[in-house]
Order: structure tokens, then sequence, then C-alpha cells
């Protein structure tokens, strides 16, 4: 009786193991059926880029668009804007203030949102009034709305020219400053670039 009793008993594990490891397999698959495929639903983003007729990445800005020339603002255009982009925000700003070898602030030189997304860029020298339908202005460090130059008091500086994509159009902020352009970017941003433009006074 004791060795059938064992019998019995190894035959009853083997089937609850059994259930146990088809109730887990089941599981498995169905944890797997109803996983959402993170993969189909991404979709690729192409690199958006921001260029300038005017000078390189990383190169020298020529006299003419800096406070030593005419002070006019450079050729840029830009490609690859991501599907979903509603608008592009324009940001030119240099992070070594007054001196790049003890930077104390970054100072705006222009401020530009609601740029249309079929713009494809701005012309040289390009005036209020020839801006793409619908972009607004926001203000600079001069207290101004336009393009103010580079104008670096010592040394070398870096002038970053910012482009945003936005899924969004923005309301009319009333000339923004940096900051509050900024906030108002806030979980709207699609993409980023950047143009580097370098400048130190003759």
């Amino acid at each position: 009786m004791e060795t059938g009793s064992h019998f019995i008993g190894w035959r009853y594990i083997g089937v609850v193991a059994a259930s146990l490891g088809i109730a887990l397999v089941c599981i498995v698959a169905g944890a797997a059926e109803t996983e959402p495929s993170v993969s189909k639903k991404e979709k690729t983003i192409m690199s958006m880029t921001i260029t300038s007729s005017s000078f390189p990445h990383q190169g020298v800005i020529p006299v003419r668009h800096t406070c030593e020339g005419h002070d006019t603002s450079p050729e840029l255009f830009w490609n690859d804007v991501p599907e979903g982009t509603k608008s592009l925000v324009l940001i030119m700003d240099d992070p070594d203030a007054p001196d790049p070898a003890a930077p104390k602030r970054t100072w705006v030189h222009w401020v530009l949102y609601n740029i249309p997304v079929n713009s494809g860029g701005l012309p040289e020298a390009v005036a209020a009034r020839d801006l793409p339908p619908g972009t607004l202005e926001g203000l600079n460090d001069w207290q101004r709305t336009g393009y103010g130059g580079p104008c670096p008091p010592i040394g070398s500086h870096r002038y970053f020219h910012k482009l945003y994509a936005l899924d969004t159009v923005l309301p009319d902020l009333n000339q923004p400053t940096k900051v509050k352009l900024e906030q108002a970017m806030q979980g709207h941003i699609l993409a980023h670039s950047e143009l580097i433009g370098l400048y130190q006074k003759h």
C-alpha cells in the first residue's frame, strides 16, 4: 500500500506540474498578444538641418552680418522638417557674453516664431515686411524686434542659430522674449537643429 501511495502521489504531482506548465505557456502567449508593438507605432524622423550660404557650420560669420558691417541677417535654409510640424521657431543667441573666457550670460540676437513649415528658409537681409506670411517676431536683448548682428566686446564668440519644429501654431505672444517663447514651446518640440557661426571683432 505504501508503494502504491507513493506511485499515486508522484503521478498526481506530475499532472499538477504539467498543468502549471500549460498555464504558464498560455499566460506568456497571452501577454505577447496583448503587448503593443512599439516598433510599428514609431515613425522614422529624419534629422532636420539648418544651413547658411554665408558661412559653414562652425565657420566665421562675414563682417556684413555684424555690427562692424551692414548688420544684415544671413541667408538661411532648412531641410527635413519632420512630419506633423505645424510651425517653426528661430532663435539666434550668443552664450559667450561678454567674454568667452568668463561668460556671464546668453545674449539674444534674433527671435522669430510661427514661421510657416513650407518656408524653406529666409533670404539675406530679410526685413520684417518680407518675412514669410504668418511669422511673428520676438524681442532680442536690445529690446527690439528684428535681427541684431554679432558685436562681441572681447574674444571670439559662438552664435547659435537654433531652429525648432513645433507640433502647433503658437498664439500671438505680443513680441515675447526668448524666455517667454521657450516657455510657450514646452511640450511641442518635434525636432531641433543648430547652425553655429563664429565672430571676433577686427
